[in-house]
C-alpha cells in the first residue's frame, strides 16, 4: 500500500490526499460530542459520542472511539467501541479492534483485526434469509431451498 492512501478491501484503494480529507482528529486530541460531515475524516485521537455521515471515517491505528457510528464506510486502524451502521462497508485492520453491534452489507476483517460483537449483513443485493426459514431448508421466506 502506498503512502496517502487508505485501503477498503482486497485490492480496491482510495486515495486520501492532504486535500481529500475534510476534517482530521490528531493524536493527543480528544473530543466529545456530535461530528456530522460529507466526505472523507480521519481520526487518530480520542472521540466519544455520535459520528454521522454518508461518507468515509477512518481510524487511525492509535485512535479510541466510543459511542454510535453511522456512516458510508468505516476503515478502522484502532479502538471502536460502538454501535456502527456502515452503509456501504466496514473494513478492520491487521491492528483495528472493533467491539459492539455492526450493521453493514460487506465486512472485511483483515489477519489480525479483531471484531467482537454482533454482525448484521443488512443492505445487500439480496435479503438475509430469517433464522426459522434458515431452520426450514428455506432462504429468506422464498420457498426454494438455499
Amino acid at each position: 500500500m502506498r503512502r496517502g492512501e487508505v485501503r477498503l478491501a482486497g485490492c480496491r484503494r482510495i486515495a486520501v490526499g492532504k486535500h481529500d480529507i475534510n476534517a482530521f482528529l490528531g493524536a493527543g486530541t480528544f473530543f466529545t460530542g456530535r461530528l456530522a460531515f460529507e466526505g472523507v475524516v480521519r481520526i487518530d485521537g480520542a472521540f466519544e459520542g455520535e459520528i454521522t455521515s454518508p461518507g468515509s471515517l477512518v481510524v487511525g491505528k492509535n485512535a479510541r472511539i466510543s459511542g454510535r457510528i453511522d456512516v458510508g464506510r468505516l476503515v478502522c486502524g484502532g479502538v471502536v467501541a460502538a454501535e456502527v451502521t456502515a452503509a456501504a462497508m466496514v473494513t478492520v485492520h491487521a491492528t483495528g479492534r472493533l467491539t459492539g453491534s455492526v450493521t453493514t452489507p460487506s465486512l472485511v476483517v483483515e489477519e489480525g483485526g479483531s471484531l467482537d460483537g454482533q454482525v448484521v449483513m443488512a443492505g445487500g443485493a439480496e435479503a438475509a434469509a430469517t433464522p426459522a426459514a434458515l431452520a426450514a431448508g428455506l432462504d429468506g421466506g422464498s420457498g426454494r431451498e438455499p
